[in-house]
């Protein structure tokens, strides 16, 4: 059993603010930490310590921020055969924490848009997979000719829309799993309701799992909810990796031999305790701590 990641990789630099500045408006932070992050290294972070045999395929600018993410990949037993050293500077995220826990974040791409198509080491890589994971930060059109791939070697494909962009509508019929916060389920199909929007979804997905917030999350199958599962509450300190956290211990457990509801249940701890630790990939647990927490 394996997981392949196909994403982004960004070198976080994360200020801790009290609150979000007005425009034209300088507000002091009180700290400033750099942290490997992206989406996708989130992802594949969050499912490897899970329990997960992972590799990441995707791009790093050939700098100091490249060498810093290659080293997590290697620091964490993450395949990295598949990742691009190119002539561009590694991605940088920005990203505002304030002292609520909610956060403001504008990515910088750099690197992770010369990934353009899909290589023969990605391929490979996918082939042999059991799920491969992707999310909206790197071009749709590739997501797409991955799915494709994925769809023609019985590999079974999660997505999570983030940020919602323009795509082919055909990316969302190969996916098998669309995993996505409220906002992005509401942005995605145009219902306000969030529960509703992820049920309609699910008419054109596989399954749709819809993450809540406070209100925990929910499973959505052939145009109806399912399942719902409520949220452990928790003091939040830093939401950043919360979704990615979800998404990639979620698929571990899938490809664990777990059922999406007690796969949600996994997520659900995971991302409980991620979140009440700064920074994207470092707070995320491993799954020995995510075991303590469901059986405590």
């Amino acid at each position: 059993m394996s997981v392949v990641v196909l994403g982004s990789a960004n070198m976080d630099l994360v200020a801790r603010l009290p609150r979000p500045p007005a425009v034209g408006e300088t507000v002091f932070g009180s700290d400033l930490v750099q942290v490997p992050g992206g989406k996708g290294l989130n992802q594949a972070v969050a499912a490897r310590r899970a329990g997960a045999d992972v590799a990441f395929a995707g791009a790093f600018g050939r700098d100091a921020h490249g060498d810093a993410l290659a080293a997590v990949l290697a620091a964490e037993g993450i395949g990295a055969g598949a990742v691009r050293r190119v002539g561009r500077p590694t991605g940088v995220a920005l990203i505002e924490v304030f002292a609520s826990g909610d956060n403001a974040i504008v990515v910088c791409p750099g690197a992770n848009a010369a990934v353009q198509d899909l290589g023969d080491a990605d391929r490979g890589l996918i082939a042999g997979a059991d799920f491969l994971v992707m999310q909206f930060e790197l071009d749709p059109a590739v997501l797409l000719e991955a799915a494709r791939f994925a769809r023609g070697h019985g590999v079974r494909t999660v997505l999570t829309p983030a940020p919602v962009v323009a795509h082919d509508p055909e990316l969302i019929a190969l996916t098998d799993l669309l995993v996505l916060n409220a906002g992005e389920a509401v942005q995605l199909s145009g219902i306000d309701d969030p529960a509703d929007a992820a049920a309609a979804l699910s008419e054109r997905a596989g399954a749709v799992v819809a993450t809540l917030g406070a209100d925990g999350s929910l499973l959505a199958r052939d145009g109806s909810v399912a399942e719902r599962l409520p949220a452990r509450r928790v003091q939040a300190v830093d939401t950043t990796a919360a979704g990615d956290t979800y998404a990639g211990v979620l698929t571990a457990r899938l490809d664990a031999g777990d059922d999406l509801p007690e796969a949600m249940r996994w997520a659900t701890a995971a991302a409980s305790i991620a979140v009440t630790r700064p920074g994207a990939s470092s707070s995320m647990p491993g799954e020995a701590e995510i075991r303590a927490v469901l059986e405590g």
